[in-house]
């Protein structure tokens, strides 16, 4: 008889400590949650349209950030449709948007040579969230800080997420960074 159970991938590498010392707790559960959904699609890496869609199901700040319902709804129908393997050309391969020069420098300030797990473009919005975070005074990173920073990289898998579903990003990011608690 067969195992009926699906084969499961190799977990990607867990959390660095660097990398939740400075989240909310609310932050915190995306990235767990990212972890998980790269871990279930077979995907050796966190990337930036795992962080998009963790965002998107647990933070309620981050929903209403967009233009209302149909938006959001056309946002997580490209997302999940990514999830049960439309998005298999992104499988095996490493997102990177070219913020190289941002990911050594927080591998660098990690003492490390690079963070396994991660994708470089995932690794540069964790980093532009929470310098987005201490630029208005805050320890920790939360949602909307790392919203604003998925969307401000034009090369990443969220804003090609995005963008398929009919998001401006760059209208996006400017709404976070308008709204009361934004830059």
């Amino acid at each position: 008889m067969q195992n009926r159970t699906p084969r499961i991938p190799q977990q990607p590498a867990p959390n660095r400590a660097e990398l939740g010392v400075r989240l909310t707790v609310e932050l915190a559960s995306v990235v767990t949650g990212a972890r998980r959904r790269a871990l279930r699609d077979g995907d050796r890496q966190i990337d930036t349209a795992h962080l998009l869609h963790s965002l998107i199901e647990s933070d309620p700040e981050v929903r209403t950030a967009f233009e209302g319902g149909p938006q959001l709804a056309k946002v997580l129908g490209y997302l999940v449709q990514r999830s049960i393997g439309y998005g298999l050309r992104w499988q095996g391969t490493v997102e990177d948007s070219g913020a190289v020069p941002v990911v050594t420098q927080v591998a660098a300030e990690a003492g490390d040579a690079g963070v396994e797990g991660w994708s470089p473009s995932a690794l540069s919005a964790m980093a532009g969230a929470r310098e987005r975070a201490e630029l208005r005074g805050e320890v920790r990173a939360g949602g909307l800080d790392l919203l604003a920073a998925l969307a401000a990289d034009p090369e990443c898998r969220a804003v090609e997420v995005l963008e398929r579903a009919g998001v401006d990003a760059v209208r996006l990011a400017g709404r976070i960074v308008d709204a009361p608690g934004g830059d």
